[in-house]
Parts: structure tokens; sequence; C-alpha cells
């Protein structure tokens, strides 16, 4: 954060949102927030100044505001949540519950203006309900003053002080935050602990704090000189006497989300991605920590460009990676992670981190509604870096994904990835289906138009839908267009209901001159079939069988001779395929063979039924 921010460069990335499509219109906001701590209370005030703009068709009689913290208290909904389901998340449990008056966390809005009159509020647990003194027209905006105050509280999930490692302060969701208001209308859910949504925006903050602290967070620090310590140190604590404040101030550009860490015992240290962002690593010091951290960044920089290279370019000249939190949680040009861990373990979390930023804040789907296009596509991309940096030599890097996400299905837990993430019945089904299942969607895809084809439509579909809260749709239309192909059959049946997937070779026969395969479609969800037959001289050759409803075929090169078959309709059961050599000529039949395709149960995808596939080998080998 040494780098003063570009005001030109500002400028221009504050603007890409006019070049979203004519019937996609985003709100904006401009955040001034002046906020002054008190390190030894844990408690802060803050005057907020937002400028909202209304770029919708629509006129607004009512804002909305997030106040997260106050979900920290006894009673909360995100305490009784964590007490009445199935299986509560470890790291909350009851622990809200427990918590004393000045553990807790709180915002008070103590005063809020629009346009300089003052504005009717309630505060609902973690929503301000506000009714406007005047309507906010299309196209217009309004400013809102605010004064609000605030408490940290003791560090239980994402955000807090004090947590396992020490880390004094992870300063997320600490704000009052305007909802957002978008073709769907307001996004003004309750805050249980899950997902997140948020207004484009540029932030302009200033933190007053304890003079010993280095801060770290979103955005570009404009004066490093006034501070004088910390990001001017590289690679060392600085200690200072508790008798002075200093006043951090950073700017994020286009942003929808502002989050910051602060400790005494910090130390910052760069490094650079070639052709990308300046890379921060700030974290206490220690046996547990500090050989790792080193040894972490050359992997975040691999990482990066493994990123801007196969799924489009990062748009923001800065990355912090900061230790703090309760495990691992991006934010907007930053993340916040528990730091003591095995270099493997800190890559693996650093890398899922970051690649958060294509997808949360850079497009930026609505994640309580979609969290799968988030965290799911993260995990898929994650997978295939960590495949490449610590050389794992996987053709396959996602079948972590397929296990869980079989072992969910066979658990009869599974929910539609169109249910809320606030409102899925379990944790484990929710995490399973957001993180696995949907990395599967992209495993499928790969499966369906070849993975040349999917990394095309996958920076396709980032090129064109960044900074725009893309949906489900969007995302389709992407894929079909680069593909040439129809995808409805698969997202509707993928998203929207439990159904699967399940083929089967159930029959083989024939003489010497030729043989009949017969296959079944078991699952519910129908998919093209590559079919690879190997034979008792060694050679191979694949059989593709379009499914009618694509409308076409891929066009995949697996180093194999491929036959194109007459196409499977969706509704026929079987499908029957001659093969023109002998049965005693074949050693191997098997389905899809490169492990792509979410089958559910395996062991029906080859024959003879006692040959081992690739598959089980490697499961065996985990």
């Amino acid at each position: 954060m040494i780098k003063k921010i570009v005001w030109t460069s500002l400028f221009w990335i504050s603007a890409l949102p006019l070049l979203a499509q004519p019937d996609r219109w985003q709100q904006r906001v401009e955040y001034d927030m002046d906020v002054d701590f008190n390190v030894n209370t844990n408690q802060y005030t803050g005057d907020q100044k937002l400028v909202y703009y209304n770029n919708s068709p629509d006129t607004l009689h009512q804002v909305f505001y997030h106040l997260y913290l106050n979900a920290f208290q006894p009673g909360s909904m995100m305490d009784v949540r964590s007490r009445t389901i199935a299986d509560p998340d470890r790291r909350v449990g009851d622990r809200i519950f427990k918590l004393e008056e000045d553990e807790i966390g709180y915002i008070n809005v103590n005063s809020l203006k629009q346009n300089g009159k003052k504005v009717d509020y309630e505060t609902n647990g973690t929503i301000l309900e506000v009714d406007l003194a005047k309507p906010i027209l299309p196209g217009q905006k309004a400013t809102f003053d605010m004064e609000f105050d605030a408490q940290v509280p003791e560090q239980i999930r994402r955000t807090g002080r004090d947590n396992a490692e020490g880390v004094r302060y992870t300063m997320t969701q600490w704000y009052p935050k305007m909802a957002e208001y978008d073709y769907e209308g307001w996004h003004s859910n309750p805050y249980i602990g899950r997902e997140f949504h948020g207004v484009w925006g540029d932030y302009d903050v200033k933190i007053s704090i304890d003079s010993s602290y280095l801060v770290a967070g979103s955005g570009y620090l404009q004066n490093p000189q006034e501070i004088g310590h910390g990001y001017a140190t590289s690679g060392k604590a600085v200690k200072r006497p508790k008798s002075e404040k200093l006043t951090w101030h950073f700017v994020a550009p286009n942003v929808h989300d502002f989050a910051w860490a602060a400790d005494p015992d910090y130390v910052h240290e760069t490094a650079q991605v070639p052709g990308g962002p300046l890379l921060h690593f700030v974290y206490q010091p220690g046996a547990k920590t500090t050989k790792n951290w080193k040894e972490l960044q050359p992997y975040a920089v691999k990482a990066f460009q493994i990123m801007n290279e196969q799924f489009g370019e990062y748009p923001y000249d800065q990355y912090s990676i900061i230790q703090g939190g309760d495990g691992g949680m991006e934010y907007a040009m930053a993340t916040m992670i528990t730091g003591e861990r095995s270099l493997e373990s800190l890559v693996g979390v650093t890398v899922h981190e970051a690649v958060h930023s294509w997808y949360q804040h850079v497009l930026a789907t609505n994640e309580s509604l979609y969290p799968w296009m988030d965290e799911g596509f993260t995990t898929y991309a994650s997978d295939y870096i960590m495949n490449i940096l610590f050389n794992q030599g996987q053709e396959n890097p996602h079948l972590g994904s397929y296990a869980g996400y079989v072992n969910l299905v066979k658990s009869g837990l599974q929910e539609p990835l169109t249910t809320h993430a606030d409102h899925y019945i379990t944790n484990r089904a929710y995490g399973i289906s957001s993180y696995s299942k949907g990395a599967l969607l992209l495993s499928q895809l790969n499966y369906i138009l070849g993975e040349e084809v999917l990394m095309e439509g996958m920076r396709r579909y980032y090129d064109t839908w960044k900074f725009k809260h893309p949906n489900p749709t969007d995302f389709k239309r992407v894929m079909e267009k680069t593909s040439g192909l129809e995808l409805d059959w698969l997202f509707n049946q993928w998203i929207g209901t439990t159904n699967t997937i399940d083929y089967g070779i159930t029959g083989v026969s024939g003489n010497n001159e030729q043989t009949q395969v017969t296959l079944e479609r078991i699952g519910e969800i129908p998919m093209p079939i590559d079919l690879v037959v190997t034979y008792e001289d060694g050679s191979k050759e694949l059989y593709y069988i379009p499914l009618r409803i694509m409308r076409g075929e891929k066009e995949e090169d697996l180093g194999l001779e491929r036959t194109v078959k007459e196409d499977w309709p969706w509704v026929f059961p079987e499908y029957k395929l001659t093969i023109g050599r002998g049965v005693n000529e074949i050693e191997s039949i098997e389905i899809d063979p490169t492990l792509r395709m979410a089958d559910v149960e395996r062991a029906n995808n080859i024959w003879p039924a006692n040959t081992d596939t690739s598959f089980q080998a490697e499961t065996a080998a985990e």
C-alpha cells in the first residue's frame, strides 16, 4: 500500500459500471468515513457521509443499512440459528449466547440525515430501516450523514477482537453498510453468518487508532509518510508508546466492501506480481508463522499470474493477505486468514481467498441467492491452481469435490442449488452444495464442452460481466455463445433439482466380428457420453454419443480416434451401440474415463465389472 493511488486510474476504474448492459443498471455509493478507535475499550465512533445514486428505474421511499455487528449479541438471529440448527458451525455453537456486555458487538446509529433533513429510522436486529424524508427519484442522488458508535465483539465468526492466534482486531462487517437494491428489489437480509451482497462504490476511510498499531486492509494507503512505520518498515514489528494516535487514510475505488485489521505486533512485507498487483503480507512474526509466511509469497505471486492468464485480469493495483479472523474470508482487495498453518495449508487458504477476488469481488454475484457461483467457481479455480503450484500431477484435480458431492447425495440431505444460503436446513448441505456441487457444474461443462472451450468461456464470462452482479442465466448464456450448444437442460437440472447423473453399461454381447453394447440412463439428468473401448492389443477407440437436446456436439481432442454416433434422445432409457470388432478382442469398455462426469455410481461405468478404473485407483491412493 506504499503506492499512492493515481487519480486518473481511480476515475477509470470508477467508470467501469457505466459499461454495463442497458438492462443491468447498477446502484452506486460513495462512502466517506472518519473513525476514532479506542483500543482500551474496544469501542469506536464514526462519522459517515454516504452519497447514494439511484440508477434504477424505480422511485425509492425507503433504504436499508446492514448493522452486522448486532448479530454478536445473545438472542440475535445468528445466535438462535446456531443453537437450533442440526449441525452448528463449531466456531459459533453457543458462544454468542454466553457473551458478556463488554464482549458483545453492536452498532448504534445516533443520528441520520438525508440531504440535511432528519429521517425516521428503526433498528431491527442487523438491519436499519429508514423512511426517507423525500423519495429518491430515478436518476437522482441523495446524501446521507450518519453518526454512529460501535463495539468490537470477541472474535467468534469472521470479525472481532483477540482471535485464537492473538490478533487484536479483525475489522470486517464493521460499519453501517447500505443494502443492495437491484432488478430483484432490496436485499436487506438479516445476518445469520452466511453470505453477503453489496453496492459498487468508492470508499474514503480515515481510521484514527493508537500509534503502536499497524493497520492493513482494503484500498490504497494515502499517507505512508505520515504513518511513519509499518508500511515504511519491511519485516520488522515497530513498538510505539500508547500516548498518541495516528490516522490511517485509505481509498478503495469501485468495490462493494471495505475491511481492515490492526495489531501492534504486525510486520509488513510485499511481493510484486509481474504485470499485476503489489501483494502485501501482514502477519505476527513468530515460530509458527515467519518461515511459512515468507515462503508463501512466491506461491501467491504465481497464483495471481495463473488467474490473470487463465481466468481474467485482476483489475486493482494491490491485494493484502492479512493474518486475522477464524479461518479464511475474502474482502475487497484483501483477505483475512489464520496464519499458524503448514505451508501447503497457508498457500491453499491464500489461493482460495484470493480467487474470491474474481468471483465475489469483481463479478460479485449475489452470494446469498447464488453462493455456488462464488464458492463453487472459486473452488474449481483453486484446485486448478494448487495442482500447478504443488506439481500434484492430477489429470482431474476436482475429485475431492466429486467425493464430497456423492457423499451428500447418499446422505439424503441434498437440497437444490436454488436454496437461499441462509435457508439450507443443514450447514453440511449448504457447504457441500455451494463449494463441491458448484465446482462440479464447471466439471460438467468441462466434460460437455471440452476443457479448451470451458476456459475460453470462463474468460469471456469474466470480461463480459465484471462489475455487473451476474446471475446464473448470464453465465449460461456466455457458455452457450462460446460453445454453440444449448445448455438449458443441464442448468435447469443441476441448479433447480436434486436429480443425479448415473449411466451404466448393462449389456455386452457379440461374436468374432462385432460387439453390441447396451447403455442405460439410470439417473434423472441426461448427459452426452464419452465411451472408450480398450482392445487386447492395447489400442483404444472413443465413441462419442451427443445428447440430442444439446443441438450439436463438442469438439475435443483426447488423443484417441473418435467416432461420433447418432444422438441419444434423453427420454430413451437405453442406447445400443455396435462396435465393429469382436467381443473377444475387447479388454474393457468405460464411460467417461476422464472422470469429469459427476456420475454418482461409477461401478457400473466399466465392463467387465471387476476391471479397476482410474478413479478407483486414485481414490485408494488418497
